[in-house]
């Protein structure tokens, strides 16, 4: 696999694999994340996704504070997820980005930082929130 066939997942699908429930978008998202755990598929992951999830999640009380950190450190210590972040420079092309495309900052930071690492597709509920030329927004749950 290529970086540009990479997927970055995002914020709402890990959100969604550590629920618990048989919904289908828990069920969906949960295959697509053991099919990493699983080596059948490398997927990215953002330092801003991890904090993200742990905000989300805890936020809402679905997950206690040991329960989202012991899911985040799962996906920091597996190798099956290629894990990037940003600088203050990807800061500044988030801010650009975020103006041209009139998107909000932080679609627009992960967009940077997406770029920054040769990253062009995104599994995300939310595919509204990535118009912007070079990406490649799957919703996971329409599949």
């Amino acid at each position: 696999m290529t970086e540009s066939e990479l997927f970055l997942i995002d914020t709402n699908i890990l959100v969604y694999a550590a629920e618990k429930g048989e919904s289908p978008k828990i069920q969906k998202a949960k295959k697509l994340v053991n099919r990493c755990w699983q080596g059948e598929e490398i997927l990215a992951v953002s330092s801003q996704n991890l904090a993200e999830f742990v905000f989300v999640t805890t936020k809402r009380a679905k997950l206690s504070f040991e329960e989202a950190k012991t899911f985040a450190g799962f996906v920091v210590d597996f190798h099956g997820f290629k894990k990037i972040g940003y600088n203050a420079e990807t800061v500044l092309a988030a801010i650009e980005m975020a103006n041209e495309f009139k998107t909000s900052f932080w679609d627009s930071l992960l967009a940077a930082t997406m770029r920054e690492n040769g990253i062009f597709n995104i599994y995300t509920e939310n595919t509204k929130d990535f118009k912007i030329p070079w990406i490649n927004a799957v919703n996971p749950f329409n599949q």
